[in-house]
């Protein structure tokens, strides 16, 4: 038999390695021994076993009267919903042994590094709904593994369809065999809420929907697993939420999205334009499979799995809007904030995305952990996914040593007003716009009003609205916006000086933000204007800085 083997029969498979039976893709409880009794005969499917040989490969050396091997049995029937007077599985040989009477089909997944039936492998796990503000985010939970991880798959998905690919599908399979895997369709793609292409999610509203996924699926601390541009969002969310983050893992990702003079290895903006246009002229065909699957692309059943997949997850419109928003994508400064255990897969070969992108993720993530692998495949689950499956599966398992959570990613907002005698009016519009944009007030007592916002979007947004009231009262605010590690605790810091240092440049009625903070926003409607570089404290160059164009 193989090292690793997925053995089907009827609507079950039997993972060898896992010790795990399915029903379709949900787990079926089987105690140790019935695992190893079941799997015994179904590796000699239509020999009859007798009972001293079940005896003596079950309980070497050790003395077992039949009673226990006939109690063994029948759990196993149990969870097959077998019946011993017509047996579909295990037919009884009287007085002499037992018989695996179901054709059986070895995947030989970890062994042979494929998978050899082109069939869908059943019904998809049952769809739930998380709601994120006005929004219902489709979610499935997969698994009783020891750890939860959440699934982010990049562009678009549609939870059903992983589950009519086998490659995809045995992929899932095996990482809820060791997880209690979370997977979810990002708003305005797959069994989610559609939206307006002008308000498809930016990275911040993302955010929410991963938290409200967790939340629903009754999980308090995950790993945190980004495929493409999946990957930028799960490190802002380790970012931003450390204690909520287990572990951080990413499959061929990015970043920056686009080229840039010391990022050279993103595509141009007019080579992702010709995408864009590819998408509208293509689409409901299988758009970039020779890039996204180069091993599969020949594949008639892949080629027609893929055009559904994509046809089905968005709209020729929405898919536009979402690979023109992930083109703005920008996660540099926040790569040096994440804290959190963190493995970076890469192939070399990858089409879409390459080596030297991984490799930059992983170089300014603290202590994060870079394999680089075989293959020209961007998608995970095509290729060799089992080496893939192995490095997770060691990088999972492992005992990670945690600190104490101390410092966080978060957006500061400082506003200040230049006549005394207005602060007390100021200061009342301050905190009630902070708690409606949901941050937190950091000091309000002095002449500069500090708070700080989990999401750059709502620090910006507040920001904007404080000066905005306070101008049609005719107090002369204005307001600095930056983004960087925190203590909640603290008052003082680099990134508190960062943004009063920002406040005191902007003009009456400004908002100035970092660049840091706009290479976040993408798809957030918002706009600026450029107002060059500023020297702020505790930072060693210069600090591009925008403002807020409140037209």
């Amino acid at each position: 038999m193989n090292e690793h083997s997925v053995l089907t029969f009827g609507e079950y498979r039997l993972d060898t390695l896992s010790g795990q039976l399915y029903l379709h893709a949900s787990p079926v409880p089987l105690a140790p021994k019935a695992f190893a009794l079941l799997e015994y005969l179904a590796t000699r499917a239509g020999r009859l076993v007798p009972k001293q040989e079940l005896l003596d490969a079950l309980w070497p050396q050790v003395f077992v009267g039949e009673a226990v091997l006939k109690g063994t049995i029948r759990e196993v029937r149990r969870a097959l919903g077998d019946d011993a007077q017509t047996p579909r599985f295990i037919e009884t040989a009287h007085r002499r042994g037992y018989r695996f009477v179901a054709p059986v089909s070895d995947g030989a997944l970890l062994a042979a590094g494929g998978v050899e039936a082109r069939e869908p492998i059943g019904v998809s796990p049952r769809v739930s709904y998380a709601h994120s503000g006005s929004v219902n985010i489709a979610y499935q939970v997969v698994g009783s593994g020891p750890v939860d991880l959440v699934f982010v798959m990049g562009w678009i998905s549609h939870l059903e369809y992983f589950w009519n690919e086998p490659s995809f599908a045995r992929f899932l399979t095996y990482l809820s065999s060791m997880t209690r895997l979370i997977l979810f369709d990002k708003r305005g793609t797959g069994l989610s809420d559609a939206v307006p292409v002008s308000e498809l999610p930016t990275l911040e509203q993302r955010l929410d929907d991963v938290r409200a996924v967790m939340e629903a699926a009754g999980s308090e601390r995950a790993v945190l697993l980004g495929v493409s541009e999946g990957g930028p969002l799960c490190s802002l969310f380790a970012a931003t939420y450390p204690e909520r983050t287990e572990a951080l893992i990413m499959i061929g990702s990015y970043a920056r999205r686009l080229r840039d003079t010391d990022y050279p290895w993103g595509p141009t903006r007019e080579q992702r334009d010709a995408f864009c246009r590819t998408i509208v002229e293509q689409w409901g065909g299988p758009v970039g499979i020779e890039a996204f699957g180069p091993s599969s692309a020949s594949d008639p059943a892949f080629r027609e799995w893929w055009a559904s997949y994509l046809r089905t997850g968005a709209s020729p419109g929405a898919a536009v809007a979402l690979a023109r928003m992930n083109a703005e994508i920008d996660i540099r400064s926040v790569l040096p904030s994440i804290r959190v255990p963190t493995l970076v897969l890469h192939r070399r070969g990858d089409r879409c995305l390459r080596i030297e992108e991984g490799r930059y993720l992983a170089s300014k993530i603290p202590g994060a952990t870079f394999v680089e692998l075989e293959g020209d495949d961007h998608l995970p689950f095509l290729g060799d996914q089992d080496v893939i499956l192995r490095e997770i599966q060691h990088f999972v398992s492992r005992a990670h040593v945690r600190g104490t959570i101390g410092e966080v990613l978060a957006s500061i907002v400082t506003v200040r007003s230049p006549a005394g005698a207005d602060l007390p009016l100021l200061r009342q519009i301050f905190d009630r716009q902070v708690k409606w944009f949901r941050g937190q007030v950091i000091d309000d007592e002095g002449a500069a009003l500090v708070a700080s916002f989990d999401g750059p979007g709502r620090a910006v947004r507040c920001a904007t609205e404080v000066v905005s009231i306070a101008g049609r009262l005719r107090i002369a605010a204005r307001a600095g916006v930056h983004i960087g590690e925190f203590q909640p605790e603290a008052r003082d810091g680099p990134v508190l000086d960062a943004s009063a240092d920002l406040c005191t440049a902007a003009a009456p009625g400004e908002v100035y933000v970092s660049r840091p903070v706009v290479d976040l926003l993408s798809g957030s409607g918002l706009e600026f204007a450029d107002r060059g570089h500023l020297r702020v404290r505790g930072l060693a160059a210069e600090l591009p800085v925008l403002a807020v164009d409140a037209r």
